[in-house]
């Protein structure tokens, strides 16, 4: 259980540093309107997806088991958070979070980290793209720049809201948002190493400030953002509250540990590594704990921010490190320049990342699976859409342990690389 970055500066040396700086600069471009995005469609605020990049960032990078992970707000987290918040308010949302960070550092204190074979992999794709079409359909106010006040979170309603509200459709906005992903997406390709997010959030969102189109901004909507971290500080804890939001804990953990987990899988093939598991569950456990202390969100490790961090050079987890400290300086001298970032180019990459999480390449591969597998896939991704993520995951673990004991002697599924 030995974090990964005290091993890695035995053999420390200033080319690794200086690769390390590059990598984790271009990730926290990357990472900084992402954060935003996935604060803001999480029902929190802006500066609370920034916070939880900050802190959460820099403990899973300093004690995690992986050389390249970069930890975070992820997508994974809006569905729930979105619910917690909805429920029990913002103060709930933390003491939930408090209380995800301490089962998981109990799970890695007991080695629970290779338990992530148990979930079959179609539990993990089905509500992966479940809360991928969630997240989606959550943008399209806007996206579509509508004025519709308090839409609601079930699906079938909020899309008959949405629909009910068309007739206030924001051409300016549809325009800014098809322009950033467009821009986003041909960055990507042209030049990869680039910080194109960036680039193309900031590009379509100045000409939206300039041209003083018609469009909301962050700081329109929330006002100007924070210059810095908040204290640290308690939410309020009783024994009721703490056993009215255990589920929520529960799935916040889980979420927390496969997803980093995945991650840290994924940037082991990058690399050709090997992740210590019960060390990442550990750090999992305290960026959670110390994202609540500072009132963040959940946090894990991303598999898109770790992808271009290995892309961009990244060797140690000091370029995680580097990432954090990085949107913190952002945050303290420059954040009013993030309050003129327009909604709709944020909400056009939250619509790129929902894409890319439900690994659209793999759609075939899904097709040409054993009929148990797909339905195992489709009843967890049906399930997530319309009914609630624990009953998804907990229904889907369930019907997908019965059916790998049922095949007993079939060999055990070996996990496929993610693409998102």
């Amino acid at each position: 259980m030995k974090p990964k970055i005290l091993t890695t500066l035995e053999t420390y040396d200033r080319q690794t540093f200086l690769a390390d700086i590059a990598a984790g600069i271009t990730v926290a471009m990357v990472a900084l309107p992402l954060s935003l995005a996935i604060a803001i469609a999480s029902g929190a605020s802006p500066a609370d997806g920034l916070v939880t990049a900050i802190v959460g960032g820099f403990l899973i990078s300093l004690l995690g088991g992986s050389r390249v992970q970069i930890g975070g707000p992820t997508g994974a987290f809006i569905v729930v958070v979105f619910g917690v918040i909805a429920e029990h308010g913002y103060d709930g949302l933390v003491l939930a979070t408090l209380m995800a960070g301490a089962i998981l550092l109990v799970a890695g204190m007991l080695r629970a980290g290779r338990l992530i074979a148990l979930v079959p992999e179609p539990v993990i794709n089905g509500f992966t793209i479940g809360i991928a079409i969630i997240i989606a359909s959550s943008q399209l106010k806007d996206v579509f720049g509508l004025s519709i006040e308090g839409v609601p979170a079930e699906f079938f309603e909020k899309l008959a809201v949405l629909w009910e509200g068309r007739e206030s459709f924001n051409g300016w906005a549809l325009g800014a948002g098809v322009a950033a992903m467009v821009l986003i997406v041909g960055l990507r390709r042209a030049f990869p190493r680039l910080p194109g997010v960036i680039v193309a959030v900031g590009l379509v969102s100045a000409v939206v400030a300039l041209a003083a189109l018609p469009v909301d901004t962050v700081q329109s909507r929330f006002g100007d953002l924070p210059r810095g971290l908040p204290m640290p500080s308690l939410p309020d804890i009783s024994i009721e509250r703490l056993r009215d939001l255990l589920p929520s804990a529960l799935i916040i953990a889980f979420l927390a540990g496969v997803e980093s987990l995945l991650s840290a899988m994924v940037a082991d093939r990058m690399i050709t590594g090997k992740h210590r598991p019960n060390a990442e569950l550990i750090a999992q456990g305290a960026a959670n704990i110390g994202s609540a202390l500072f009132a963040g969100l959940p946090a894990t490790g991303a598999i898109a921010r770790t992808a271009t961090n290995v892309r961009a050079g990244g060797k140690t987890p000091v370029a995680g490190i580097v990432h954090a400290l990085t949107i913190l300086v952002v945050m303290l001298v420059a954040a009013p320049l993030a309050g003129y970032l327009a909604m709709p180019v944020l909400a056009g990459l939250l619509l790129l990342t929902a894409w890319n999480m439900s690994e659209p390449t793999r759609w075939p591969e899904y097709l040409k699976a054993r009929r148990s597998d797909q339905f195992l896939l489709v009843l967890t991704l049906v399930l997530t859409v319309v009914a609630d993520l624990t009953i998804a995951i907990g229904v889907g673990v369930a019907v997908g342990l019965a059916i790998r004991l049922f095949r007993r002697g079939a060999p055990p599924s070996d996990w496929s690389e993610p693409h998102r």
